[in-house]
């Protein structure tokens, strides 16, 4: 098996284990961003002059191959091969042979693997953001059906005010749709092409057309000036992962609600089975375990977060094999939060709600502020003078 780096000397299996770690699994969802990149730097390469029309040809089929047998799963990069730019040209150079061998002109891993990245993370932030959307859409569903149902609302855990349903789902519509504005705005540093850096200081006697690159792949700008792209590594995927965690957070305050809302205690909700879990012990219970997850899980972006910081924390300039590890926290922490989105828009619209229940607990002493501002009102009051006679009857 040849890597990129090799040169023809044998390599520790310890060290291959170590040094790949989980990359070779992880570059297993950057393979359709690296084909679309390495096909965009082939058609640079061809008008520039450094690849005929027959080899360019060739690579653009033997590309257009490659992905699609990815993509219906007849293979997947091998620790052997260490990474998926390794995987993808030892197939390209099988294919169609000295061709294949000509791609990588003009190019490292380090900008290579950094354009599949941003491809992949513009992607993932607007499918992540259509998440957020959708369980807001959920609660707006919610709201349309039952929102005129009255229910306390809470301060410090107290019942403190009369709301109503259709308020309670649509604050958290609102702030899921502010997530989703957040969500959208962290691709813009994502949004700048790497390629054409090479190992970080750019091709030497080589013209390239970066610019070229940059609308083939649909970027907003070349990563100017080439320098910089290598202290640029971690910055678009910490941007991500912390609005992720943003959303995490309202999608974990949303279950705990509901896991409060479903207690005997409150008995606001009802969870219909398919939605519960049973106690092994207790034959009585059926447990809101998938909202309770999700209010646990609400943390795990902010810790991959954490945890992406602290690899690119105090680096030198240049590229450091360090920078490998921002990927297991980056797709981590994303993951984590679009399951928890999924399974809130499915779970939403199948929660049911007690109307009697939730109107009981509306009782008149939550009322005390309303009749303070209509003292102020109604017999010119200041509110000082209203609020004590509030608190006194």
């Amino acid at each position: 098996m040849t890597r990129l780096w090799d040169r023809d000397e044998p390599l520790d299996r310890l060290v291959l284990e170590f040094t790949a770690g989980e990359d070779h699994a992880l570059d297993d969802r950057l393979v359709a961003y690296d084909v679309r990149a390495s096909a965009a730097h082939a058609e640079m390469l061809a008008a520039a002059g450094f690849l005929g029309d027959a080899d360019h040809a060739a690579l653009q089929r033997a590309l257009a191959e490659i992905g699609a047998a990815h993509a219906r799963g007849e293979w997947r990069v091998a620790l052997e091969e260490e990474d998926g730019h390794t995987a993808l040209e030892n197939r390209l150079t099988a294919a169609v042979g000295e061709a294949g061998a000509r791609i990588h002109l003009g190019r490292s891993r380090n900008d290579q693997v950094l354009a599949a990245l941003r491809l992949w993370l513009k992607d993932e932030l607007a499918v992540l953001a259509g998440a957020a959307g959708e369980v807001a859409a959920a609660l707006d569903g919610i709201a349309e059906r039952r929102g005129d149902l009255v229910m306390p609302g809470y301060t410090h855990m107290q019942r403190a005010m009369p709301t109503t349903l259709g308020a309670w789902a649509g604050a958290y519509a609102g702030e899921l749709r502010d997530d989703a504005e957040g969500l959208l705005a962290a691709r813009r540093r994502a949004d700048r092409n790497p390629l054409g850096s090479a190992a970080g200081y750019g091709v030497p006697v080589l013209s390239l057309d970066r610019s070229r690159t940059t609308r083939a792949l649909g970027f907003a700008a070349a990563h100017e000036p080439v320098t910089a792209v290598q202290l640029s590594r971690g910055k678009a995927e910490a941007g991500a992962l912390f609005e992720a965690a943003l959303l995490a957070q309202d999608l974990g305050r949303l279950a705990a609600d509901l896991c409060l809302f479903a207690t005997a205690e409150y008995g606001f909700v009802t969870l219909p089975a398919a939605l519960t879990t049973g106690s092994s012990m207790l034959p009585q219970k059926r447990n809101p375990d998938l909202f309770e997850l999700v209010r646990g899980r609400s943390g795990e972006a902010a810790a991959a977060l954490v945890e992406l910081l602290a690899v690119t924390a105090k680096l030198p300039s240049g590229y450091h094999r360090d920078l490998q590890l921002g990927k297991k926290p980056l797709f981590r922490g994303l993951d984590s939060v679009r399951a928890s989105a999924r399974l809130l828009a499915h779970a939403l619209p199948l929660v049911e709600w007690d109307e009697a229940k939730m109107r009981d607990a509306v009782d008149p002493s939550l009322l005390a502020a309303e009749r303070a501002y209509r003292m102020v009102l109604e017999l010119g009051l200041p509110f000082r003078e209203a609020y004590r006679r509030a608190r006194e009857e």
